[in-house]
This record gives C-alpha cells, sequence and structure tokens, in this order.
C-alpha cells in the first residue's frame, strides 16, 4: 500500500471511459472489460450496493465480543436480495422496522467467509442487521492490562485490511464499494473510543462515544481502537493519541507532522479529510502503520526518540491520496495505492528532510524489493497486476506493490520530467478523488494525459507492459545514486581489508546508512568480528527497530549468542511482522536455533495479531507441536 469519467459501480468495482486518443497503443492492448469482477467480495452490487453504515456496538472485554446493530442503507437497483460480507459472525435477526426478515448465512469458504443473503422487497432501501463477533475474530486484537505500556487498563484495536472487516461489521467488503457511516459505541467507563472518523478528544464519564464519517470510504478503511488514551495536538490540523505513558515520546517524535501535511498539499494538492491524527498503538499491531482515514494506525516500533523514523508518518499521511482518495478497484491492483503511496512518501521526505535522505531510502526500497524478488523466485506474484482469485490477498501485500510500484512511477517521473509529471498526478488526485481505478483504467488515463505529449520512441522505451504484466524487474529500472552510500561502502570496505571496528569513519552517520553498513557486510564474520562492532556501535542496545533487525538478523546468521537476550526480548514484545517474520524464518532454516524460535514464539504468539499468527505459525511449525 495510487480524467475518466465514472459510469457504473459493477460487482464492487468502478467503471471508466475516456475519449479515444490518438495513439493506440495503450488504449488497444488495456481496454478494460464491460464489467470487471472483484473475487473477494460476496456483495452484488449490480443488484443492491451498499451506500451508508450506522452502527451501535458495545465492547465486551471480559467476552471479547462487540455486539449490536449494523444499519445498512443501499441502493436497491430493482433486487430481491441483499449480499454482505461476514466471517465468522453470528447473525442474531435481520429487520425492517418491526418486520423480521429472512435470511441465509452460506457456507464458509476459505477466506472470504460466508455470504449473508437476505430477502427483501424490489424496494427496500434499508435494513438492520443483529450480530455480534467471535472472541476469535481475526480483524481484533484484545490485549490485557500486562500487554499495553500503563498496565492498568485492557486495550482493542481493529486491522480490517484487507478482507478482515467482515469478521466484525456485516458489510460489503470490497475496496471498490465506498460508503459513509456513523457509529455509536460503548466501552467500559474510562476508556477512550477512537474510529477512522472523527475523533473525541477527552474521554466521556459515560463512556458512549458517538462518530462520523462524511466521506466515502471502503470497508477496508473501518477502524476501532479502545484503551486507556490521551491526546496532544501538534498542529492545527494534526495531533497524537497514544497511552499515557507514550503521549510525549509521541508528540515529540511527531512533531514534523504538520509540516508534512503542508509539504504533501504543495506537491498534490488540498488534504481533503480535515483532521489528520495519529494514534500510537501496543506493540502488537502487525504493521508499521495502517492509513485509517483521519486516525493513522501506527506501531510503537517508530519511537527512536531522535525523530528518525517518521518516513512511515509521511507515507501513511500519503495514503491520504493515493489509496483513501484514490482506491484500488481490487486487491489485484493493490499496487496502485502501495506504489503510489512510497512514491508519495519518497517526495514529502525530500521535501522536508532533503534529497540524500529521500535517495537513501529509495535505494534501501531497491534492495528489498531485489531481496523478496529473490525469495519469491521471479514468479507471478512479482507481477504488478496481480491475479488473487482464490487466495487471501494479504499474500499480494509484498514488496512488490511497494517498490516495485515506486520504481515504476519513478521512472515515469525521470521520463517525462518532475514538472509535468507533478502536474499529471494533480489532475490525478483531483479527477479521481472519492472514486476507485483499476491498473487497465490509469494505463488508460495515463496514455491520454501525459504519454500522448511524448515522443513514441520515448513511450516504447518505458516498456509498460514489462513493468506492469511481467515477472521480475525491467531493465530500465532508474538508477539512483548516493553520495552517503558511497561513504557507508568505503567504510565496509575498509572493514573487509582489516581495518577494526573502532577505526572506521561513522561520524554522523544517519540511520539508513547504519542499515546499508550492516546489509553490506561481508559473507562470514565470525565472532570476534560481531563482538567487536557492537562493542564499536552499540547495535544490540540501539533503540532505532531498524537498525536494531538488521543486526539481530546477522545475530542469527552468524549465531552470535551474547545477543540472544536482545532477540529474545525482541521477538516477545514487538508484533510488527516486518520484523518477526523474517526473524523466524532465519531461526527456523537454522537446526541449532529452530528450538528457541519455536519456545520464544509459544510464549509470544498470544501477544501476535492475527496477521502476524497466520503468516508466521507454518514457519516454526507451530500446528505441529
Amino acid at each position: 500500500m495510487k480524467k475518466l469519467s465514472l459510469l457504473a459501480c459493477a460487482l464492487g468495482l468502478m467503471l471508466f471511459s475516456c475519449e479515444q486518443p490518438k495513439k493506440k497503443t495503450m488504449e488497444e492492448k488495456h481496454e478494460p472489460a464491460v464489467t470487471v469482477e472483484d473475487k473477494h467480495t460476496f456483495a452484488n452490487p449490480q443488484e443492491a450496493v451498499m451506500k451508508h453504515l450506522s452502527l451501535d456496538i458495545e465492547v465486551d472485554f471480559k467476552q471479547k465480543t462487540l455486539s449490536g446493530t449494523a444499519k445498512i442503507d443501499f441502493e436497491n437497483h430493482g433486487s430481491e436480495r441483499l449480499f454482505l460480507d461476514t466471517r465468522g459472525l453470528t447473525i442474531e435477526k435481520v429487520m425492517v422496522g418491526d418486520r423480521e426478515l429472512n435470511y441465509t448465512l452460506h457456507e464458509e469458504i476459505p477466506y472470504l467467509g460466508s455470504a449473508l443473503e437476505i430477502s427483501i422487497d424490489t424496494f427496500t432501501q434499508s435494513l438492520v442487521v443483529h450480530y455480534h463477533t467471535s472472541p476469535e475474530a481475526s480483524a481484533l486484537q484484545w490485549l490485557s492490562p500486562s500487554q499495553t505500556t500503563g498496565k492498568k487498563e485492557p486495550f482493542l484495536f481493529t486491522q480490517s485490511q484487507a478482507i478482515l472487516a467482515r469478521t466484525w461489521v456485516p458489510c460489503q467488503d470490497s475496496p471498490g464499494i465506498r460508503f459513509t457511516y456513523d457509529a455509536k459505541v460503548k466501552v467500559p467507563k474510562g476508556l477512550m473510543a477512537l474510529m477512522s472518523a472523527k475523533n473525541p478528544k477527552e474521554i466521556s464519564e459515560e463512556g458512549v462515544y458517538e462518530f462520523n464519517m462524511g466521506q466515502p470510504i471502503p470497508a477496508y478503511l473501518l477502524a476501532l481502537s479502545v484503551g486507556d488514551l490521551t491526546f496532544k495536538a501538534i498542529g492545527k490540523r494534526t495531533g497524537v493519541y497514544a497511552e499515557p505513558a507514550d503521549l510525549e515520546k509521541a508528540v515529540y517524535e511527531f512533531a514534523e507532522m504538520e509540516d508534512m501535511l503542508i509539504a504533501a498539499e504543495k506537491l498534490y494538492g488540498p488534504y481533503q479529510w480535515e483532521q489528520y491524527d495519529v494514534i500510537v498503538l501496543p506493540p502488537s499491531f502487525p504493521f508499521g502503520g495502517m492509513e485509517n482515514p483521519r486516525l493513522t494506525f501506527a506501531t510503537p516500533t517508530i519511537l527512536a526518540g531522535d525523530r528518525s523514523l517518521t518516513s512511515l508518518i509521511a507515507h501513511e499521511l500519503a495514503h491520504s491520496w493515493s489509496g483513501n482518495l484514490v482506491t484500488n478497484a481490487t486487491w489485484d491492483d493493490f499496487w496502485m495505492n502501495e506504489g503510489f503511496t512510497v512514491y508519495f512518501e519518497n517526495r514529502i521526505m525530500e521535501a522536508i528532510y532533503g534529497k540524500d535522505i529521500a535517495d537513501m531510502l529509495a535505494l534501501i526500497s531497491y534492495q528489498d524489493l531485489v531481496h523478496e524478488m529473490e525469495e519469491m523466485n521471479y514468479s507471478d506474484d512479482t507481477k504488478l497486476k496481480l491475479s488473487l482469485s482464490g487466495r487471501d490477498p494479504d499474500e499480494g501485500m509484498t514488496a512488490i506493490a511497494y517498490d516495485k510500484g515506486f520504481y515504476f512511477l519513478k521512472l515515469l517521473e525521470f521520463t517525462a520530467g518532475r514538472e509535468k509529471w507533478d502536474a499529471f498526478l494533480n489532475q490525478y488526485f483531483e479527477s479521481h478523488a472519492f472514486q476507485t481505478i483499476t491498473t487497465e483504467a490509469f494505463l488508460k488515463y495515463l496514455d491520454k494525459n501525459l504519454l500522448q505529449n511524448l515522443p513514441d520512441s520515448t513511450v516504447e522505451s518505458l516498456r509498460i507492459e514489462q513493468w506492469v504484466y511481467n515477472s521480475g524487474l525491467p531493465e530500465n529500472c532508474p538508477k539512483i545514486h548516493s553520495d552517503k552510500f558511497e561513504q557507508v561502502e568505503k567504510e565496509v570496505a575498509k572493514f573487509n581489508e582489516g581495518t577494526t571496528a573502532g577505526e572506521l569513519q561513522t561520524k554522523g552517520w544517519v540511520y539508513q546508512q547504519w542499515v546499508h553498513f550492516l546489509r553490506k557486510m561481508p559473507g562470514e564474520l565470525n565472532s570476534e568480528q560481531m563482538a567487536a562492532l557492537d562493542k564499536s556501535f552499540q547495535f544490540t542496545k540501539t533503540g532505532n527497530n531498524e537498525v536494531l533487525f538488521e543486526w539481530l538478523m546477522l545475530v542469527v546468521k552468524y549465531e552470535y549468542s551474547p545477543a540472544y537476550p536482545r532477540l529474545k526480548s525482541f521477538l516477545k514484545t514487538v508484533g510488527r511482522r516486518k520484523f518477526i517474520k523474517p526473524i523466524y524464518e532465519a531461526m527456523a532454516k537454522n537446526e541449532k536455533l529452530l528450538p528457541m524460535a519455536q519456545q520464544v514464539y509459544a510464549q509470544a504468539r498470544s501477544g501476535y495479531h492475527f496477521v502476524a499468527v497466520s503468516s508466521i505459525d507454518p514457519i516454526v511449525g507451530y500446528n505441529q507441536q
């Protein structure tokens, strides 16, 4: 997790058309089908499509359930049935006024859940579903007080992307279907509830909160968090929520949020969500961040104490345009969200921190991309346009969408020139605001509004077919140079030639340079070399989790036992999948370390989110224990 007329909503997606362009290369090859199906939803929006959701729910920490009602307002195209997505929900009844409706909860399908088919009249446009969730609902992370920073109150947060909204709300759970919502949420007294909507700044004495999201969003951006939370403003439109013990650290860390917002608007147009806040969640949150509108969910692993990891905030802020404002129509088009967002993030970082930082981040992105492609053996999943039918769309959330997408857009910028490219993106975001888009519709729009003005030979040199529809990385991938990384590589060469760690010239290095340094270490390091590196640079004690992760990967690779206590502690206190999954994979490949991995995982698993455990269970053989 990027100027056509909106014609129709079909099977959860939007259709686009435009004038016949002068050149027909992209037009002829990528003419979208008359209808495009989202294969990850049971919804049939040709018959009836969701337009507004009204939630009235109560949060029960003892039972680990949400219960209440979901009022669904929908546009009825003369249908006698409404299909909603559910997974693990108990449906108590469905009502229209005082009349109870007949419904069928169909057989469960892996990943997708169960279709809720409701019998309606052809003129019905609203109904109320009475339901409650399961304690095992995949989107819901229930934390005991001991799993929070404050250790006093329980905590709840949701993670709806990609198709987990259906595990806590009956809805049409497709990125191609947008709806507004309001909610009334009752929580235990003393706790604060927040959603991806207009939020409170203080705790309600009654424990009842009301929310409104007036801009239409897809279901994967539905979000709820409940806990011992406080708020502090950063700027006129920005602020931070966190547990009291973390609040001041977060306020310091994110002090440049308002500057980022202003920089983003200067690049690609007005911020259209009114307020931009960040909530720092407990460590079990499985991602770096989640771009829930108005309220980014963020991992505490970015609280480095020196504002060095705020590119994550730039990324989630960028999603306010690419993803939230203009959304991938299906999960096969996921790169449309994330490739654009990584590109936009990089431009924000350049505007705030300078080109050196942006270039280093871009090169780290390239390293991640090459590594991911090698791990995936250059399979079909290394294409930008995915084919996820019959699979959990979470499988498509790899570095390909993020980093290959970024480099494709970087290529377009380099080819067209930044001035023309920025004008194009401004127009793109403005003309597609609050709409969804397919890969094919974007290519069509790109052809008409940018490529038409370039020479034929230049357009051909882009190799767009290869970038979007072929596996691997095309040879014309942009080359980015960094003087800062050159400095690192010179010091690595010295180290390889026998210079001791303490003699290396590293003064003034930023974290990106340290990441590059650790990634460039020679193929073999002995215990003495690892100890010397640790003594000189205090890697085991670092508070920067990006650097620590790279170090711990070397600790596992070279079996550096003095750092094992930190390794175990990290795995037990951090739930971010980006970090813990590769570490468990590396440990599982080592016969000596596999027992340690299994032991630590058994202790830590209850603190991980479903998104993390579903990935790591098979790695460590958890089900076979």
